[in-house]
């Protein structure tokens, strides 16, 4: 299931992510996460320090690379995943965040919101299994 405005969302919810990591705001990241993501996460807190450290006064420049979508309906309620990447740094030392977002799920509404965020260094992206084998919940870094 195509939506026309997938690729509008993707760009909002990557402003809003790139924000925070640009702010280094732990809360405002933490609040885009889903319910589910936060409950299933392994070390969320000590993984988002992590993240930080890298990108401390480190972002030049980013931008998104692509957005894919599933979705589904049952009866009223639906469900909208939407996958996408965001290029940082992409004359410097290259990194890619891999996100999946279920932006919509009012079948599971615990399950609205971020569920993964993916750091990789561009250099490591062609070592990587497909996307469906990599997916758990919280934040990972390769």
């Amino acid at each position: 299931m195509i939506h026309n405005d997938t690729g509008v969302k993707a760009d909002a919810q990557m402003e809003k992510i790139m924000s925070a990591i640009m702010d280094q705001d732990k809360e405002a990241l933490r609040l885009l996460f889903s319910e589910k993501a936060l409950k299933e996460a392994n070390d969320f807190d000590e993984r988002i320090d992590y993240l930080f450290a890298l990108f401390e006064d480190n972002i030049d420049n980013y931008e998104r690379d692509g957005w894919a979508s599933d979705g589904s309906r049952e009866n009223s309620n639906k469900t909208l995943m939407i996958r996408f990447s965001i290029v940082i740094n992409p004359d410097k030392e290259e990194y890619r965040l891999f996100i999946i977002d279920y932006y919509t799920d009012t079948i599971n509404p615990d399950n609205q919101g971020i569920y993964m965020i993916e750091l990789i260094k561009s250099e490591n992206r062609s070592s990587l299994e497909p996307w469906q084998d990599r997916m758990r919940a919280g934040i990972y870094i390769h």
